[in-house]
């Protein structure tokens, strides 16, 4: 199945891969996907998560499988469907299901942000629901999900604990993040290296509407010194907020950090293309401090 769709950069849609489990209907980024295989067998190996079958290895690569259907509780998978092979934090793993619907392309306005009720503290159940005729769609946050299982593909917050004694609060940061944990452990690095002034966004929207505010106040370079987004995002995805911002004669000279998850070759010329000043992907909170200490250190 080729899921090399084009889109163009910044007009605030993606495309869902629509799968199922059993009866139930769920979503990933098409921007996640490598490709899509039937199911082959499986290796298992000795002491590792519950959720991980086993490995496999097409084409010379090994590929780590995940039980989709146990890690959701949803009984055991049988040894037949299919393998959507995925790419994202720089690691290529399978995720078994039993079968794919199609792919529809949508804006991120159309996908509802799950409320407290379904999302716990850590956000971890889905990154939005999205209504398609008489279903609902549930995209699920793979990332929480291999987090869960791996922790060490998370955020490396080890990466900032030598940074101490550093005061950087005279430099504001806007940060657009709709991943309650992940916002939560952005936040606290940020912390630990210094810088102490940060707005807090959702999404991309919230993000927008913040800088718009600002800007008819008056002086919103003084208020803002750097922007760090995610791309996967409701309402507004960082794309579309990296081009209004760098749209923008005012805005465009603030530096823009895409910090995501997504970020591989195609992304990059993406984020490129519509200026972002730098980009990162998740685990490497490290690199991040570091480009923003050089951006803001640049823009004075």
């Amino acid at each position: 199945m080729d899921t090399n769709i084009l889109l163009e950069s910044g007009t605030n849609e993606l495309e869902i891969l629509e799968f199922t489990l059993e009866d139930n209907h769920y979503g990933i980024n098409v921007a996640k996907i490598r490709e899509i295989l039937q199911y082959s067998k499986v290796t298992p190996v000795p002491n590792t998560h519950p959720s991980v079958e086993g490995i496999f290895m097409p084409r010379d690569t090994m590929i780590t499988v995940i039980n989709l259907k146990k890690c959701l509780g949803l009984g055991e998978q049988e040894q037949k469907g299919l393998f959507i092979i995925t790419n994202f934090n720089k690691l290529d793993i399978a995720f078994h299901v039993d079968n794919v619907i199609g792919i529809h392309r949508v804006s991120w306005k159309e996908i509802i942000k799950p409320d407290s009720t379904l999302n716990g503290q850590d956000g971890s159940v889905s990154t939005g629901v999205i209504k398609m005729d008489d279903k609902l769609v549930v995209i699920l946050d793979f990332e929480s999900i291999v987090s869960s299982i791996s922790p060490e593909t998370g955020l490396r917050t080890s990466d900032v604990e030598n940074m101490i004694e550093r005061d950087r609060s005279d430099s504001p940061i806007l940060i657009a993040e709709d991943s309650p944990l992940l916002s939560k452990l952005i936040t606290d690095c940020l912390k630990k290296a210094g810088y102490e002034h940060l707005i807090v966004t959702t999404n991309g929207k919230e993000a927008w509407d913040r800088l718009t505010e600002m800007k008819e106040e008056g002086n919103v370079k003084d208020k803002v010194h750097c922007i760090i987004t995610d791309i996967e995002m409701p309402q507004m995805d960082g794309h579309r907020l990296t081009k209004l911002v760098k749209s923008d004669d005012t805005l465009k000279s603030i530096p823009l950090i895409i910090f995501s998850s997504l970020v591989n070759e195609e992304m990059r010329r993406k984020g490129d293309q519509l200026g972002a000043d730098a980009q990162l992907t998740k685990p490497e909170i490290g690199q991040l401090v570091e480009a923003i200490d050089k951006l803001i250190d640049e823009s004075r």
